[in-house]
């Protein structure tokens, strides 16, 4: 189906000003359909003009404009032709739609726990049509009323307060005008905890399978919930501008969570069936306060075109983490922030396929879904750090709230935010956007003597508030801080650079609070402090700002991948923060060890990493494991296990039921245990049928799918390969069997798959869409075959012209990832 341009946007704003929508739905009709009636009020400012209407059903049975009946037949690549617009319209479209198996549009799921089934809406970006009849782009909003009618057990959640009526009929408030990608409809036998904050409605719902999950977690998402709610309503002038605020915990989401307004969803992968680490707690927290955000970025004012997505996605990204550091227990979320979000950001914008965090142009609707990335996200909440940073924090909020109250329930630029910025503040904010989100790239500072040297690989610098600090070792070994100062770089080049504190130091650190969204450089005598006493920086966030710097060099060649694992032997087993550990062993384990090292250096690779991981469980026996410590290195220990005496401990903590000393095993630790040993052909087809028949859940059927596919049997690969390429898999299984399939210790076994699977991803994303063609493009991808004949199939594939946005950047992404690794790998064996 094309995807819709900007200038034909632009031209059907021009023509229509939508009044009203209805939307009727009937959820009746088995487990393959349902029914949608949607009618559409609007104007036309030039009566006689012809528009179209978006549209894609299974089956359209009618359609009727102001009185006249419409040709179905018309209807073509989702769009129904509307000819002869009156100055008043209203058009009545019926037709059967299509539930979806893959998270767009109206999804369809049956629990394996119970035969519940459960569906839920996803109309983002321009997926709504398949649901109802819609002017589908987000400055034609209008007031949504929309009923309907379930199964008479079910509970039904939409954006409105509901009346429940006989024969399973649900009718919503109408909204106020809401642009139609965020309509939102949740139904099933849905297990419901309700409540009620400042005169707010509150509501939490997931599968019923789930429910005893959720009540344990509720009074913690709802005081989140509570927090978040007092926090904005601090700084915002315009409160919560809708009837109430129910949150969906719904199976098989493909993004973090939707902020459709008062029925936000999740993916239920937030409501803990098994042990989590308080980072994991962290990141929820983050994700609620991400989407109350919307509310006001995304929900009461809304982005006029895609080309201005910063305005939701960066605004509601820094917003999240400044309220969970302010005013929850996360006080550390930014250093969370800097070891495990910020790197996706900073990877993004250095790959070839990065764009400007506000892009002058986004043509259609295609290239707007490939810039939910790490640029929009976490390099547009650093850029916006920097910018209140710079303004303050009274002129930021003074000019956003001028913003709300200019355009509450339309739509707006970025120069309309930066007007109201700019007249809150006095500062040049025009100068200051276009160095930061009209550019690509990221900086690099180093110091030189007496001066900051700042580059950029494509020469463009940006203007930079950091801080410096210095620190000196003391006859104990521990470093000391010897002073920080504030640093203003105006993007001249150099800077002068006086130390803090004065005198030597051991270790001079830029950017060490982390506001800069910046590379750094070392001096030799700092790197050999670096590399002798990274552990012992006193500041949980500067030694973040450390391990990144790291694995800064190890990507760019820098450092080599054995170096790089020298410092996490060394530093990394007497580090105490859950945040480091899990971001630096994940990052050792499925980049380096599986992809920059060569295969006669990977044993020895994971050796270490195991060795480290049991120091980590060693250092926490005995003791409460409030943060998960403990937890996450019995994770890394497990993923890095390779030896027939680690195997043996695999086995008896499988055969016992724990680790000693804790933690048990629970369903999500006990399938990532199965699945090591299935890697390693200790364990096979019986063990994993054993372990469904103890978890039959979703979870379990795609712990068993991952497993099943990352047997060392060519008949296990030949299935994997099918029900990767051939079959009508939902997305979670086609992701769970993904992660499965390629693994780097069966590398003879899969032969020349690595080549083969270009043609193979390419035919089926055609046939199965955006959602499973970059699912098979991130997690299909061969990562661990960094050869030189896996990047010329990868050339030749992206050469092809047939291949769908969402697959193609998928693979560029991968590419570019790929060739590092191919250096690395050369550079390690030289």
């Amino acid at each position: 189906m094309p995807a819709l341009t900007r200038a034909e946007a632009v031209e059907r704003r021009r023509l229509l000003d939508v009044r009203s929508s209805t939307v009727d739905l009937d959820l009746t009709r088995g487990d393959e359909v349902f029914g949608s009636v949607t009618v559409i009020r609007f104007a036309c400012t030039a009566p006689g003009a012809d528009s179209f209407v978006d549209v894609k059903p299974r089956t359209l049975l009618r359609a009727v404009l102001n009185g006249r009946e419409l040709d179905p037949a018309a209807l073509a690549d989702g769009r129904l032709p509307l000819d002869g617009l009156a100055a008043e319209n209203e058009l009545l479209v019926e037709a059967e739609m299509a539930y979806s198996r893959t998270g767009e549009g109206m999804h369809r799921f049956t629990d394996p726990v119970d035969g519940e089934a459960y569906v839920y809406s996803q109309a983002f970006l321009d997926d709504g049509p398949r649901i109802f009849a819609s002017f589908d782009q987000p400055d034609l909003k209008a007031a949504f009323e929309v009923g309907v009618t379930a199964p008479e057990e079910w509970t039904v959640v939409g954006n409105g307060l509901p009346v429940r009526q006989e024969g399973g009929r649900w009718e919503f408030a109408p909204t106020p005008p809401i642009s139609s990608y965020l309509v939102a409809v949740v139904a099933g036998p849905l297990h419901s905890v309700v409540s009620e904050h400042d005169g707010i409605p509150l509501g939490l719902h997931c599968r019923r399978s789930l429910g005893p999950h959720l009540d344990a977690d509720a009074e913690e998402i709802l005081e989140i919930t509570r927090r978040s709610f007092d926090h904005y309503h601090r700084v915002f002038e315009q409160r919560f501008p809708f009837d109430s605020y129910d949150q969906c915990f719904v199976p098989e989401f493909n993004a973090g969570a939707m902020e459709n307004p008062g029925c936000v969803t999740f993916r239920e992968e937030f409501v803990f069936r098994s042990a989590v680490a308080s980072t994991e707690r962290e990141v929820r927290a983050i994700v609620v306060a991400h989407e109350m955000a919307h509310m006001w970025f995304g929900d009461l004012v809304t982005m006029r075109w895609w080309d201005d997505l910063w305005l939701n996605e960066s605004f509601a990204e820094y917003l999240a983490y400044q309220v969970v550091s302010e005013s929850t227990r996360f006080s550390g979320a930014w250093t969370g922030y800097t070891a495990g979000r910020k790197p996706w950001g900073c990877e993004a914008d250095q790959r070839p396929s990065t764009h400007p965090v506000a892009p002058e142009s986004v043509e259609d609707t295609a290239q707007a879904l490939q810039n939910f990335d790490g640029i929009s996200y976490s390099k547009g909440a650093s850029a916006l750090r920097q910018l209140v940073a710079w303004l303050g924090e009274e002129a930021f909020y003074k000019g956003v709230n001028a913003h709300f109250q200019k355009h509450a329930h339309g739509n707006a630029t970025l120069a309309d935010l930066l007007e109201a910025l700019a007249a809150a503040s006095g500062r040049d904010v025009h100068s200051w956007a276009e160095r930061w989100l009209r550019t690509t790239g990221m900086d690099t500072l180093r110091v030189d003597g007496e001066l900051i040297r700042q580059t950029s690989a494509d020469g463009e610098l940006r203007p930079h508030l950091i801080t410096a600090a210095a620190y000196e070792r003391s006859p104990q070994g521990q470093l000391l801080l010897r002073g920080r100062r504030p640093f203003d770089l105006t993007a001249t080049g150099e800077h002068p650079f006086e130390q803090p504190g004065g005198g030597d130091s051991d270790l001079l650190l830029l950017n060490d609070t982390d506001l800069g969204f910046v590379k750094i450089g070392f001096d030799e005598r700092s790197w050999q402090t670096v590399r002798e006493s990274l552990g012992a920086i006193p500041d949980e966030q500067a030694r973040a700002v450390v391990w990144n710097a790291a694995r800064d060099l190890v990507r760019d060649g820098e450092l080599s991948p054995v170096e790089y694992l020298d410092l996490v032997a060394v530093h990394l087993p007497g580090e105490g923060s859950v945040h480091l550990v899990q971001a630096v062993l994940g990052f050792a384990r499925s980049v380096v060890a599986d992809e920059y090292l060569t295969p006669d250096q990977r044993p020895a690779g994971l050796a270490l990493l195991a060795g480290v991981a049991r120091d980590l469980v060693r250092r926490t026996e005995g003791g409460p494991d409030e943060s998960g410590l403990r937890l996450v290195a019995v994770r890394a220990l497990i993923a890095a296990s390779s030896t027939p005496a680690e195997i043996a401990v695999l086995q008896s903590w499988r055969e016992e039921g724990g680790v000693p000393g804790g933690p048990q095993l629970d369903q999500e630790l006990s399938w990532a245990l199965l699945l090591r040993l299935c890697v390693l052909g200790a364990a096979g087809a019986d063990q994993i049928a054993a372990e469904l028949e103890r978890d039959p859940s979703a979870v379990g059927q795609e712990g068993a799918a991952r497993c099943g596919a990352a047997l060392p049997d060519q008949a296990a690969k030949d299935a994997a390969w099918a029900a990767l390429f051939e079959s009508d898999l939902s997305n979670y299984l086609i992701a769970a069997t993904a992660q499965g399939f390629w693994q780097p210790e069966q590398a003879e076994l899969l032969g020349d798959r690595p080549q083969r699977y270009f043609a193979a991803v390419v035919a089926a994303a055609e046939r199965r869409g955006p959602a499973v063609g970059r699912l098979l493009g991130l997690h299909g991808f061969p990562a661990h075959d960094a050869t030189e004949a896996t990047v010329r199939a990868a050339e030749q594939c992206l050469a092809r012209t047939d291949l769908t946005p969402a697959l193609r950047r998928a693979l560029a992404d991968r590419l570019d990832d790929l060739r590092r690794a191919v250096a690395a790998r050369a550079a390690g064996a030289a």
